[in-house]
């Protein structure tokens, strides 16, 4: 069945079948590809506005001239439509929305539980061991202050558990004042207890609550004459409040983001800064895709929807813009967070004042991504020249190849796009079923696995195709694309020169045959084209490299264990949880190993033996 020309679909008569009622809209192009997702308090009088007005901004007429068909979704409230409107934004990207790109996981403060003496520790990633996690906080960055508060102020442990299980005497950190050594026992379960709780009610932004108890505590010490430990709750306290006193926000207990938005030359950006008890937790930018014409309110209702909905949600926001679905939006984010949420705009005093401040960050920020961009689009267009291509590209893929004398080999695949590199779009390949060592045969199955499902009509097709290496490499290439009937893509190998220099390459264009004049050029260490070849090449051998170096360890942490009698795959994760990995599992001794669950003496003797010899 053809699909219907844009021409074909009736807009108008769309519009009088449709409900009053609140909803979510769609709209599909001649490819049934998705072009925009909207929300409507009224479905009718929301989609009428693009097919019924007689002049329209020239992004909505752009996009209206290439509407083949449209969908809704009706929906009880407006509040469920802004809902249902984030989430598909989120997983389907229409190409005419704000989307907020931002596919990095947040890190927390973990606090591990069942134990004695528990740990605090740096996490990030998926929250399935047994504790508590604090956070997510806007940057590693905060995470590792916070944590060198938590030392400072409860001493609480932060080495791995297979460090703190064979030491036999304080480390440099009881020293130096920051651990109170559980791990020899110099403080009693209790106490340590107690500690922790306090490093508990802190993070949780109840330092208040910490510092009146630690003063009561320093009362009781003092009547009862115990003079040194009044002495340390003292210090305690004082350090406490003057860390309040450095950090808090002026005339409130303050649980807020102040977000500020700034557009210019079609880029968006938008800075928050986090505040949890009144303590700075530091700023973070967003720089969320835009489409033209696009406003900082409409910025600010999609990077809320779309952020917040998925996170806790602090007591404040602070905006730097009026939005025009405030209190629907207010209303739903208390829903999610359980608590009143306000949004704020008008705003007076400290507030004001931080308001300042991330807008400053957000133009600052702003500016310096828009000159990154223009000397990347500069480098694009070097390269157009270069290549001889019609157009800059839009998408250049590097592969490269990493092994250890055969061992263990990894391909990598590295994407770069005008803004930079897409590290959504990466790939590893692990490469078996070749001779060790045989370069060729990786990049040719590698290419091949990555170019297969372009062959079958999957995936993006590179404009610009580079290959770390000489004419055999780009052999291949060339093997592959020909074998699998997949065209227009320009194959370029990215040769080291003789010194092995960086801006001696020799870039190899597959489309002219080998022994021809311009095949070989060098560009020069002066060329932007060069530069950027250079960061693609050298982002693919970065890439290789960490690939390869991760599935060299975890075969070698599995390897030794899965030789012993009686080891399988579960007792294997969890000598390897226990420990903190197969050099923990080596330090351990017998009666160590036999409090792993399901290891008695006889299995625990044979471990020892065979990780000992």
């Amino acid at each position: 069945m053809q699909p219907t020309s844009p021409q074909a679909f009736d807009g108008k008569a769309f519009v009088h079948t449709l409900t009053t009622s609140p909803g979510v809209y769609r709209y599909f192009d001649a490819e049934d590809e998705l072009l925009y997702v909207g929300k409507a308090g009224n479905l009718k009088k929301r989609v009428g506005s693009y097919f019924l007005k007689p002049r329209m901004e020239p992004r909505i007429a752009a996009m209206v001239a290439q509407i083949a068909r449209a969908e809704i979704t009706v929906t009880r409230t407006e509040g469920e439509a802004l809902l249902l409107e984030s989430q598909l934004i989120k997983s389907l990207k229409p190409r005419y929305n704000i989307l907020l790109r931002d596919d990095k996981s947040y890190p927390y403060i973990y606090l591990s539980g069942g134990e004695d003496y528990p740990r605090l520790a740096f996490h990030r990633g998926a929250k399935n061991l047994p504790g508590r996690y604090f956070g997510p906080y806007p940057s590693t960055f905060a995470v590792r202050e916070s944590l060198s508060l938590m030392q400072k102020l409860f001493k609480v442990r932060q080495c791995e558990d297979s460090y703190f299980r064979n030491r036999s005497r304080p480390c440099l950190q009881h020293q130096i004042g920051r651990c109170t050594a559980p791990c020899v026992a110099l403080i009693s379960v209790e106490d340590y207890r107690r500690d922790v709780r306090h490093a508990e009610m802190f993070l949780e932004g109840r330092s208040s609550a910490v510092i009146d108890e630690l003063a009561a505590g320093m009362e009781q010490a003092s009547r009862a004459l115990q003079f040194e430990r009044a002495a340390a709750l003292r210090d305690q306290v004082a350090a406490l409040r003057q860390l309040q006193a450095q950090h808090h926000v002026q005339g409130a207990s303050a649980d807020m983001d102040v977000i500020a938005c700034r557009i210019e030359s079609g880029m968006a950006c938008v800075s928050v800064l986090f505040f949890r008890d009144g303590i700075s937790l530091g700023t973070r930018d967003f720089f969320p895709r835009l489409p033209l014409d696009a406003e900082p309110g409409d910025v600010l209702t999609q990077f809320i929807a779309q952020y917040y909905l998925e996170r806790p949600v602090p007591r404040e926001l602070i905006l730097g813009e009026a939005l025009a679905d405030q209190e629907i939006l207010a209303e739903l984010l208390a829903q999610h967070a359980g608590h009143a949420v306000e949004l704020k705009t008008r705003v007076r005093g400290e507030r004001a004042r931080f308001l300042q401040m991330a807008e400053r960050n957000a133009q600052a920020s702003l500016t310096q991504r828009l000159a990154s961009r223009q000397t990347l689009g500069t480098r694009f267009e070097d390269l157009q020249k270069l290549l001889g291509l019609p157009e800059p590209p839009r998408r250049l893929e590097c592969f490269d190849i990493s092994h250890t004398r055969g061992e263990l080999t990894v391909a990598s695949c590295v994407v770069f796009g005008p803004e930079g590199p897409e590290k959504s779009h990466y790939r590893r390949f692990n490469i078996d079923g070749i001779t060790p060592g045989d370069d060729y045969a990786a990049m040719h199955q590698a290419l091949t696995r990555r170019f297969r499902k372009v062959a079958e009509g999957e995936g993006a097709r590179p404009d610009v195709l580079l290959i770390d290496g000489g004419d055999g490499q780009v052999a291949q290439a060339l093997d592959v694309l020909k074998g699998l009937g997949v065209e227009r893509i320009h194959v370029v190998g990215v040769a080291k020169g003789p010194a092995r220099r960086a801006g001696e390459e020799t870039l190899i264009l597959a489309d002219r045959p080998p022994g021809s004049p311009g095949r070989e050029i060098h560009p020069g260490p002066a060329s932007p084209a060069l530069h950027l070849v250079a960061a693609v090449r050298d982002e693919s051998h970065r890439f290789a490299i960490s690939g390869h170096r991760k599935r060299r360890e975890k075969a070698r942490e599995r390897s030794v264990l899965e030789d012993v009698p009686g080891v399988g795959a579960r007792r294997r994760s969890a000598l390897l949880r226990t420990f903190g990995g197969l050099a923990g599992v080596e330090a351990a001794g017998v009666e160590e190993l036999m409090r792993v669950k399901g290891i008695d003496r006889g299995l625990a003797e044979r471990i020892y033996a065979a990780l000992h010899g």
